[in-house]
């Protein structure tokens, strides 16, 4: 026989036990719709998440102290960084420049409404713009030399967030004092970068009542070890806070380690994911190894006859061998398809209820391809016995039963 007949034969069996087969497919098709939605969501937010941390370049680092943090980062430290800490990192030779960062929340009012915004310094270096990547889509960036004024977030000119769009021009006022739009972001898919304001450092100190730092931002010199200039900002920020090996209040981390962390993280959590949904295959084979069962024990006469007028073992495991892959196939298809669509309708759904970026489905072609020959290879293991079983069925008692 040929292949073709092996599978136009499994088809008629199928479309004869329509009933059976569709409640068989369900298992296998569960667990597909389970691993393409959920893996499709897990990438997406790692995918989101990931570019808030590479925004930057693998060539910044970043120093905090370290302590319990309520709101910004940096915040509700026991030793706080200081400007000495700061001076120290800028004469490190492996360093291009430092820039201190205050990042505080307040309340921000515009159009008569009061939302609670995260509001970064400017150095007067504006060194911050570079570091990273702004460009302003209206107006300009802000200069360290501005005072009273400030740029904002692409996100501010949602007219939703304060009943009407923040445009170049408008006043905002932060602590009871009034500050001026010169520049609205172009939108860097950041969630911080986004919604932030940024004000120079001086104001920042002034209204905030504010001397210290949040965190450092170090730029490494062009061709020197992230990993070198890492060391040296340790050593010299151990010797500056008087702490020894193992006893340091702050960190001192790349973006190419906060990313490893987090992906390290986020696959923790999407292995949580993929047990479930394999559980939810393996019923799902064990499904169809029943089902396989049952159809041997249906059709035993007519593995008799086939056997009588000459069908070759070989031939009997091969049918229903394919008939389950086909069960498996079958799932994996309709669960792709459900899949995909449910995981994009969660996102929009997400994203539109939420008012974030955060939620989005990636549907990448191996996780596609790799739920598919899952599924077949699922159905065919669990075809193994019953096939076996009615290949070494003798003719004679097939025929009497």
């Amino acid at each position: 026989m040929r292949l073709s007949d092996f599978f136009l034969i499994s088809l008629q069996s199928l479309k004869r036990r329509r009933l059976r087969s569709w409640l068989t497919v369900i298992g296998i098709f569960i667990g597909i719709v389970a691993i393409v939605t959920l893996i499709s969501l897990g990438q997406g937010l790692e995918a989101v998440i990931v570019g808030q941390f590479s925004l930057a370049g693998v060539d910044v680092i970043v120093v905090q102290a370290k302590g319990t943090s309520f709101g910004a980062p940096g915040t509700g430290v026991i030793k706080p960084l200081t400007q000495k800490n700061l001076d120290a990192i800028q004469r490190i030779s492996e360093v291009e420049y430092a820039v201190g960062r205050i990042v505080k929340t307040g309340l921000v009012e515009f159009n008569d409404r009061i939302e609670v915004r995260f509001i970064g310094s400017l150095s007067e270096s504006a060194k911050e713009n570079e570091l990273l990547n702004l460009e302003a889509e209206k107006g300009r960036l802000l200069k360290g030399s501005d005072r009273g004024k400030v740029t904002v977030g692409h996100e501010l000119m949602n007219k939703d967030l304060f009943g009407k769009p923040v445009q170049i021009g408008s006043t905002l006022i932060i602590k009871e004092e009034k500050f001026e739009v010169v520049g609205i972001l172009k939108k860097k898919g950041s969630f911080i970068t986004d919604t932030t304001i940024l004000m120079s450092e001086e104001d920042i100190k002034r209204i905030f009542e504010e001397e210290n730092f949040n965190a450092v931002a170090v730029k490494v010199k062009q061709g020197i070890d992230i990993g070198e200039a890492k060391t040296s900002i340790d050593k010299v920020m151990r010797k500056e806070r008087d702490v020894k090996i193992g006893e340091e209040d702050f960190s001192v981390e790349t973006n190419e380690n906060a990313v490893k962390n987090l992906k390290s993280t986020l696959f923790a959590v999407q292995l949580f994911v993929y047990i479930i949904a394999a559980i939810s295959i393996i019923v799902g084979g064990i499904g169809i190894m029943n089902t396989m069962y049952t159809s041997v024990l249906e059709r035993t006469k007519d593995i008799g006859i086939m056997k009588a007028i000459g069908a070759k073992n070989s031939t009997i495991f091969t049918l229903f061998f394919i008939e389950s892959g086909l069960i498996g196939t079958v799932g994996g298809v309709a669960g792709i398809i459900i899949g995909v669509g449910v995981a994009k309708g969660l996102a929009f759904i997400g994203r539109t209820v939420l008012d974030t970026n955060l939620i989005s489905a990636h549907i990448q072609p191996w996780l596609l391809i790799g739920a598919l020959v899952f599924s077949f290879v699922v159905g065919t293991i669990s075809g193994l016995l019953p096939a076996r079983k009615a290949s070494k069925m003798p003719p004679v008692e097939a025929l009497r039963e």
